[in-house]
């Protein structure tokens, strides 16, 4: 049987929960939520849950190397489990959109986000499905590190949980039909 796996990508560690760079592992936990599949498993630099959704057998992975080393993580995953490039989404955060907003693509450049260097480099390809969810840009001379490190603030909260959701509910579309048909309605 396929399966499709979906990483959230994010920093390990208590330091980093519930940061702007750890978006994607927020989205990984609604998932789990939503399907009561804990993150049980560990392998490979990751803690990952396997089951169904909707009929689909389906691997939820969170890296436990650091952002900029998530391939390290995510290579030897598929290996093992077989998964094809095609049969693979990445949930991560995105300084160019704005807080709440989700946008999903089929494929592209690292677009300076050092998780998604590091896949493209132990993928060996760009051709992987995205899901990027929006953190916004700091409105100051904050440096972007400390920025996406920091927690989201009270205001921005609503907006984020509102694209989590979004991109759960967009992770649960693409199991039951082609990512270009959840594509063409989650990026109206």
């Amino acid at each position: 049987m396929i399966m499709k796996m979906i990483v959230g990508l994010g920093n390990p560690g208590q330091k980093y929960d519930q940061t702007r760079h750890n978006i994607g592992f927020i989205a990984i936990d609604e998932l789990v939520h939503r399907h009561n599949l804990p993150l049980s498993n560990k392998k490979f630099n990751s803690v990952y849950a396997t089951g169904l959704i909707n009929g689909e057998k389906v691997i939820l992975v969170k890296p436990t190397t650091f952002m900029n080393l998530s391939g390290e993580a995510v290579r030897p995953l598929m290996d093992y489990y077989n998964v094809e490039l095609e049969d693979l989404v990445v949930i991560y955060d995105d300084l160019d959109l704005p807080a709440g907003k989700v946008r999903l693509r089929e494929k592209g450049g690292h677009g300076g986000h050092n998780g998604i260097r590091s896949l493209i480099d132990h993928l060996g390809t760009k051709e992987f499905k995205r899901m990027r969810l929006g953190i916004g840009r700091p409105v100051n001379q904050q440096p972007i590190v400390d920025y996406v490190l920091q927690r989201f603030h009270q205001e921005e909260v609503p907006d984020i949980v509102d694209s989590v959701k979004k991109a759960a509910d967009a992770a649960e579309a693409w199991l039951k039909e082609p990512f270009l048909n959840v594509m063409n309605d989650f990026n109206r």
